[in-house]
């Protein structure tokens, strides 16, 4: 018996590409010195436009042609 992963939504996917890259934005301006509150307002702003740039430009249709 083969297991797959089970189907996720695309809001989810889209969710977990903001998040990961929002920290990733947040302890890398961190680590070069930017004060943390600062880095915290320019990480959830990022995670905000990434979310809504993946949720509606991220999700490949089959079938659609360029």
């Amino acid at each position: 018996m083969h297991f797959r992963m089970p189907a996720l939504d695309h809001e989810v996917v889209s969710l977990i590409w903001a998040v990961v890259l929002g920290a990733f934005i947040y302890f890398g301006s961190v680590s070069v010195g930017i004060h943390g509150g600062t880095a915290f307002v320019v990480a959830g702003v990022s995670a905000f436009f990434i979310f809504l740039f993946v949720r509606f430009r991220g999700e490949d249709v089959p079938g659609e042609q360029r």
